[in-house]
């Protein structure tokens, strides 16, 4: 009797440890990306590219283009993410942030910047690298935002920024970009900043991409896009990739989940 007791037990854990890959927050290897193409509102007949993407693309409109307006009706209605991709110094324009603004003329052009592009779920930044160092300023940014329900990508143009480090503090939904697709306006340099991206989502768990209307960049995406399902990729858009994160700074960006302020060790 006690061999069969045994061998009764020594099923049980076997069926457990084939079990346990499945249970809830133990699944391995999980890897997310998302993907969010700024620049957009410029121009219809290309940007309507982005809005045929095969997923959940995040359509970051710039307030002062023609079609600003035009095309987050359209995102929209084609049930994409809609973020404000807002100018910040060095950009220029009268939605531009710069250091020496005052706050209420800071409130003034975000204001303004909202109402040019309708349906916004959050902002990033366009440009940025001075403005996103400015800690008053995105202090109040962030607080700003929690206010209005709003969430902040971190595009990270510099590493002297202190914006996704802001957010955290106050718990604003918030993430940060990982890897720019198209510095080089090459398809086979865009070909491998995706591979970088899909390399970085399986080694930490996930990626935040960020591309631009190119022509070159879109034919990568129309292309190897529709064959991450069967690379184990999840495309997934960027509020569900705040949900992954939960806010925390992965590995390149801080320490146990903490963002690594500019300077500090």
């Amino acid at each position: 009797m006690h061999w069969r007791l045994w061998l009764g037990l020594w099923c049980c854990l076997a069926g457990a440890v084939q079990a346990a890959p499945t249970l809830p927050g133990s699944t391995p290897h999980k890897a997310y990306l998302s993907l969010i193409i700024d620049d957009l509102g410029q121009n219809l007949p290309r940007d309507r590219r982005v809005l045929a993407l095969p997923g959940p693309v995040t359509a970051a409109i710039m307030p002062d283009t023609p079609h600003a307006a035009e095309f987050a009706r359209e995102a929209h209605r084609a049930g994409k993410i809609v973020i404000l991709h807002m100018p910040m110094d060095p950009a220029t324009g009268p939605f531009a942030w710069h250091p020496e603004l005052s706050v209420e003329e800071l409130e003034k052009r975000l204001d303004a910047a909202f109402k040019a592009v309708p349906y916004t779920a959050g902002i990033n930044n366009h440009m940025g690298s001075r403005m996103t160092a400015q800690r008053p300023a995105m202090t109040w940014l962030m607080a700003e935002l929690q206010q209005r329900h709003k969430f902040f990508v971190d595009s990270r143009t510099s590493a002297q920024t202190v914006a996704a480090a802001e957010a955290q503090k106050i718990g604003l939904a918030s993430v940060s970009r990982d890897v720019f697709l198209d510095d080089e306006r090459t398809e086979a340099a865009i070909y491998t900043q995706l591979q970088t991206a899909i390399s970085l989502a399986r080694k930490q768990g996930s990626a935040v991409m960020i591309g631009h209307p190119y022509p070159q960049t879109l034919a990568v995406l129309e292309r190897e896009l529709p064959r991450l399902k069967a690379q184990s990729i999840d495309w997934i858009d960027i509020k569900q990739m705040i949900s992954v994160r939960g806010n925390r700074a992965t590995a390149a960006h801080g320490k146990d989940g903490q963002y690594r302020l500019p300077n500090a060790r």
